[in-house]
């Protein structure tokens, strides 16, 4: 039964872990499941859920692990990377084979999302994928920054690493929410050296440039946090991948945008998404 937000809660046990769903009604169309940027919970992204049901898509959101509705809150306890968010993608696809029913299926990454989804594809090569959805995700690779911001980036991620290793936790300081130290320390040294560290001993970097699975990568006006440069970047681990590379202005939008505010004015966006996943 669906709750009175529209939305079915569902869990994914993952060791000590859960990791949380938001279940939007089922349409029988293609699925995209979602994943969010950094600290930002599932029902931050009830609207556009909304928009790309009406767009005729089946939608999942998911909580990375520590945030909303997924457990436990990080601790110094905690010592998961990204290695271990990209089992968690792993580990939700799985779950939801029964609901998908092998229908085709999409991938969209907010932000860290994308990091997530795009190395979820690179190491796991699965089949059931048919296309994967860049929304404001780029890498924080400092170089990558239009000159003059970029030399900002670095002493800001790289202070905000040295914090989390110091209190063995991220504090979530006006910055990303409640972090495990080893989701930010994964995350610096991209932003440091301009590519994903290895990650249980695998080359990421390597299997990120076999992926084939087309992709839709979207950057949005008003994104200091990751402008179209740094999504560049990121497109360009991708390179056997066919991409479709837009751009989402605030003219198209009718709204404000920046890295978080492009959510509450996704209608034209959602339809994109939906377009895609009829081309793929």
């Amino acid at each position: 039964m669906l709750s009175a937000v529209d939305y079915a809660q569902e869990y994914v046990d993952r060791d000590s872990d859960r990791i949380g769903l938001h279940l939007y009604p089922d349409t029988a169309g293609p699925a995209v499941v979602i994943w969010p940027a950094m600290g930002v919970p599932a029902g931050y992204y009830r609207r556009f859920a909304n928009q790309l049901g009406a767009a005729g898509l089946s939608v999942v959101v998911a909580d990375l692990r520590g945030t909303g509705a997924s457990t436990p809150i990080p601790s110094r306890a905690s010592t998961y990377g990204y290695a271990d968010l990209v089992a968690d993608v792993a580990a939700v696809q799985e779950a939801l084979k029964e609901r998908l029913d092998g229908r085709q299926t999409l991938l969209l990454g907010h932000s860290l999302g994308g990091h997530i989804c795009s190395l979820y594809l690179a190491t796991h090569q699965p089949s059931d994928i048919a296309g994967l959805v860049l929304v404001a995700s780029g890498t924080p690779y400092w170089r990558a920054y239009p000159r003059g911001h970029g030399l900002a980036v670095l002493p800001y991620t790289q202070g905000i690493a040295a914090t989390s290793a110091l209190l063995r936790v991220w504090p979530g300081w006006s910055f990303g929410g409640r972090q495990a130290r080893g989701v930010i320390r994964d995350w610096a040294y991209t932003a440091r050296y301009g590519r994903f560290p290895r990650l249980d001993g695998a080359d990421v970097e390597a299997a990120l440039a076999t992926v084939r699975t087309p992709v839709l990568a979207i950057s949005v006006d008003g994104d200091r946090h990751t402008p179209p440069s740094t999504m560049d970047h990121l497109c360009a681990k991708l390179s056997a991948a066919p991409i479709e590379r837009v751009h989402y202005p605030v003219a198209e939008a009718s709204a404000p945008l920046n890295h978080f505010t492009w959510v509450r004015a996704a209608a034209p966006l959602a339809a994109r998404v939906a377009a895609f996943a009829a081309r793929v």
